[in-house]
């Protein structure tokens, strides 16, 4: 794999003049301004007769700008000045004029396209060339490299209580703040390149350089991912170079008129589950696209990094469908591997580990693929952080199956803790998949319909809203302390968000009623949703001022199964869980590892899920010191009586 990698490397070298100078190709391709004045259009069409560019400023001529033809498939055209100012004024709409095999003439947008807007009474979106006489300036520096993330994963358009697409302006405003008050650094972005169905949930994607124009401008983003720097919050891209949408009028499919522009041809190019489109990573052209994409997002826009998605459909040529993972070696090495796509990756993440080291890069991997989150120099993928997928399937089955008295405490702690030697995972006990229709949240599975007429502090607390609430804090903790390098949360979930997200479409109206984050339940004193957004708040602020996440894999010394207790070491703190539906425990000996030969150290409670403003029972004394004893237990030097 290393091989393969180099020898794309060296080639590009020899061939392009350099990475850097092949990875630029976004500043040349599409339709760029020139100081001059002058426009300087370049496109790759390699099945098209000919080329044209019509628009507003030759009144959708679709012959009197035709482009030359270069080699490979290239085609280029300048535009000189007029009177020392740009032909193609900004706001201008613009149209590549493609003329087919077949002598058709298809009006296209651009690949490259910064652009592209849809009018309300029309179905298609335009390609608008945007080139104010002033784009937005970033002034502020991009936040150092972290070493505990603590991700809050959000989508623009459905963060707000209204039923509306909501806006870039928006969430600077008015979600931005909100983040940084939970103690989260970093905001992981959903639906930002340009998708023409916003039902797809950002993961259609149609204009791969064009930031969503429903949200509003690019330099709106700018502005967002700029304020966002200012609080110290790191902003990463969910990028979608696995798969691209069918939609031929608005997306890359059939550009020049067939089926193999930047896809395979026939069977291969074709997605069965996704009914999308698939890149050919071996092709020369599409490497210059995707990797001048990743580019262009961390230089024009300041994205601090991506998460991947859809890496597992990427890295086999059965994408995962109907195929299951169990650890053996050559379900990763093989002829099902598909070479070109995994080397894709590597020339990624060499590309931004060298042009910008201070990024960071996600694999969403549910295959568990060797070596993916170690350096391409050692043959791995190169990628920071990997999606420790089994964790929100495994609360789930628990949540579903399981009655209470039986929880495994054993099968709990595995999972949380089963993940490669060396590979920085993300934990998460939910994520934007599990909110999604047809799926449900922990907390609505947890306390289901009276999550509508329960959620008051004026009414007894029920079994169900009780159990759900204490289920809900315990969950979230175990998961943050135990399960990986990496915390991540969807927007709205860390407070119990009832219900689950739909967007609008045929089969419910067109309705934005389940499109929304109602934020406004945590500012509701009567409601207890305040207790969980407390919970989530004060865990991560001890994680930033403890830094487990950052710290060595915990020391697990109890999994009682009668006792339903859990207990661990990390950072220097003890860990304790007590999952038993109605046992509660005094004189409950714990081990720790710290020596008290010199000294006896003390413990006192940082966090209590029981705490009354985490909506608990208030049965602890947080007054109470700990000592820690010369007494063994549980293969631990040391215990301390709780």
């Amino acid at each position: 794999r290393y091989s393969l990698f180099y020898n794309h490397l060296k080639n590009i070298e020899e061939s392009e003049g350099g990475l850097d100078k092949f990875t630029k190709s976004y500043k040349t391709f599409g339709v760029n301004q020139l100081p001059s004045g002058g426009i300087y259009c370049k496109e790759w069409a390699p099945g098209a007769e000919a080329v044209f560019l019509a628009g507003d400023f030759n009144g959708w001529n679709p012959s009197s700008h035709p482009y030359k033809k270069l080699e490979y498939g290239k085609w280029e055209l300048f535009i000189p000045p007029e009177g020392g100012r740009s032909p193609v004024p900004h706001g201008s709409k613009l149209k590549v004029v493609i003329r087919a095999q077949n002598g058709a003439l298809l009006y296209r947008i651009s690949p490259w396209a910064r652009y592209v807007v849809r009018e309300e009474d029309k179905v298609n979106y335009d390609w608008v060339h945007w080139n104010p006489p002033q784009s937005y300036i970033h002034k502020n520096p991009s936040p150092k490299r972290l070493k505990s993330l603590r991700i809050y994963e959000s989508h623009v358009g459905i963060a707000s209580p209204e039923g509306k697409v909501a806006s870039y302006k928006n969430f600077t405003y008015n979600v931005l703040p909100r983040i940084k008050d939970l103690g989260y650094n970093c905001v992981q972005l959903m639906a930002i390149m340009e998708h023409a169905y916003y039902a797809s949930f950002g993961y259609q994607v149609t204009s791969f350089f064009a930031a969503s124009s429903r949200y509003g401008t690019p330099d709106d983003l700018k502005e967002m991912i700029d304020v966002a720097h200012s609080m110290g919050i790191t902003v990463l891209l969910d990028v979608v170079h696995s798969h691209a949408s069918k939609n031929s009028e608005d997306g890359l499919n059939q550009f020049d008129g067939t089926d193999s522009c930047f896809f395979h041809s026939g069977y291969r190019g074709n997605h069965q589950l996704w009914d999308s489109r698939l890149f050919d990573y071996a092709n020369w052209e599409v490497l210059r696209f995707l990797l001048s994409n990743l580019r262009m997002w961390i230089e024009d826009y300041r994205f601090d990094g991506f998460r991947f998605d859809g890496v597992t459909s990427m890295l086999y040529h059965h994408h995962g469908i109907g195929t299951g993972f169990s650890g053996d070696y050559n379900e990763y090495f093989g002829l099902h591997v598909d070479e070109d796509a995994l080397c894709y990756l590597m020339l990624a993440n060499h590309m931004i580990n060298t042009l910008h080291p201070e990024c960071i890069t996600i694999a969403e991997d549910v295959s568990g693929m060797p070596a993916l989150c170690r350096p391409v120099a050692e043959g791995g993928g190169g990628f920071d952080y990997r999606l420790a997928m089994a964790i929100p399937d495994k609360w789930i089955q628990i949540i579903k199956e399981l009655k209470d008295e039986d929880w495994n405490m054993g099968n709990i702690v595995h999972t949380l803790t089963n993940r490669r030697f060396d590979e920085k995972y993300i934990a998460y006990a939910e994520s934007h998949d599990q909110a999604l229709v047809g799926d449900k949240t922990l907390a609505f599975r947890l306390m289901d319909a009276e999550m509508y007429t329960n959620m008051s502090v004026l009414i007894p607390l029920t079994p169900i809203i009780d159990r759900g609430i204490q289920l809900h804090k315990m969950i979230r903790l175990i998961t943050h302390t135990l399960g990986g390098e990496s915390y991540l949360n969807f927007m709205g979930n860390e407070f119990g968000h009832p219900e689950w997200l739909d967007f609008p479409r045929i089969g419910n109206n067109e309705s934005y009623h389940y499109a929304r984050r109602q934020f406004n339940l945590t500012e509701d004193d009567l409601l207890r949703y305040k207790f969980l957004n407390a919970f989530d708040r004060d865990m991560n602020k001890l994680e930033e001022r403890f830094g487990w996440l950052a710290s060595p894999q915990a020391y697990v010394s109890e999994k009682h199964e009668a006792n339903k207790v859990i207990a661990f070491e990390r950072a220097g703190l003890i860990f304790i869980f007590n999952f038993h539906p109605y046992q509660s425990y005094v004189d409950y000996r714990v081990g720790n590892w710290q020596s008290s030969l010199t000294v006896a150290f003390k413990y006192k409670i940082l966090l209590d899920s029981d705490a009354g403003e985490y909506g608990g029972h208030q049965r602890l004394d947080h007054n109470t010191e700990y000592f820690s004893e010369e007494f063994p237990h549980n293969y631990r030097p040391n215990s301390i009586m709780v």
